[in-house]
C-alpha cells in the first residue's frame, strides 16, 4: 500500500473514531436527560461511570492525530482534518462532561422535584440534541450549510435558557421551600446552554474543514 493510500485510510479511521466517540456523547446526553425527566438515579450512575470511557477514548484518539501530525507531515486539508479532528474531540468531551453534570444534578433532586419548574428544560434539551446530531451530520458529509443552520439554533436555545432562569427565581421567590431542589434545575439548563454552545463551535469547526476559513458563529 503506498504512503498515500495509507494516510487516506489513517484519515478515515480519525474520522470513524470521532463518530464513535460522538455516539457515546449522544447516548449519555440523553440517558441524562432521561435520569433528571424519570428521576432515575441508576441512570443517573449510568452516565457518570460511562464518561470514563469517553475520556479514554478521546486521549486515545487524541494522540493518534498528533502522532499523524508528527508522522506524516500533512498540509492543506489534510492537515484541516487532523486539527478539526482534535477541535472536535475536545468538544465532544466537555460535552460528555455537561451530560455529567445534568446526570449528578438529577441524582439530587431525584424524588423531590416539582413538575412546574421543569416545563421548559425538556424542550431545552430536544433543542440541544437536535443541535448535536445535526452537527455531526454536517461533519459527516462535510456539509457547511446545515452547520450554519445548526449553529443558528444556538440563539432560539439562549433564549429559552433566560426565559428558564427567569422562571426559575420567580418560582424559588415565591415557593422557598423549593429552592434547595430548584436550584440544581438552574444548573441543568446551564448546562444544556452550554451543550448547545459546544454544538455551535463543532459546526464552525466543520465550515474551517471545508473552507478553510474561520467563522464565529457563537
Amino acid at each position: 500500500m503506498s504512503n498515500r493510500r495509507s494516510f487516506d485510510v489513517e484519515l478515515a479511521d480519525l474520522k470513524q473514531d470521532i463518530l464513535r466517540m460522538a455516539s457515546l456523547v449522544e447516548q449519555s446526553i440523553y440517558k441524562a436527560m432521561e435520569a433528571l425527566l424519570n428521576q432515575d438515579p441508576l441512570i443517573a450512575k449510568g452516565v457518570i461511570t460511562g464518561d470514563d470511557a469517553i475520556d479514554r477514548l478521546r486521549y486515545e484518539v487524541e494522540n493518534n492525530c498528533i502522532r499523524l501530525i508528527a508522522t506524516q507531515q500533512p498540509m492543506a486539508r489534510d492537515l484541516r482534518v487532523i486539527v478539526t479532528g482534535i477541535k472536535i474531540l475536545t468538544n465532544l468531551e466537555r460535552m460528555g462532561d455537561h451530560a455529567v453534570d445534568i446526570a449528578r444534578a438529577a441524582m439530587c433532586v431525584c424524588g423531590r422535584m416539582p413538575t412546574k419548574p421543569l416545563e421548559r428544560i425538556p424542550q431545552m434539551a430536544r433543542m440541544v440534541q437536535h443541535m448535536v446530531k445535526d452537527g455531526l451530520d454536517a461533519y459527516v458529509h462535510g456539509d457547511v450549510e446545515k452547520a450554519r443552520q445548526m449553529c443558528a439554533m444556538d440563539d432560539e436555545v439562549d433564549e429559552i435558557y433566560n426565559l428558564t432562569f427567569q422562571n426559575l427565581i420567580s418560582y424559588m421567590e415565591a415557593n422557598p421551600h423549593s429552592i434547595p431542589c430548584v436550584v440544581y434545575l438552574l444548573l441543568v439548563a446551564r448546562y444544556l446552554e452550554r451543550l448547545a454552545d459546544r454544538a455551535t463551535n463543532i459546526g464552525e469547526d466543520v465550515i474551517y474543514l471545508v473552507t478553510g476559513e474561520w467563522h464565529e458563529l457563537n
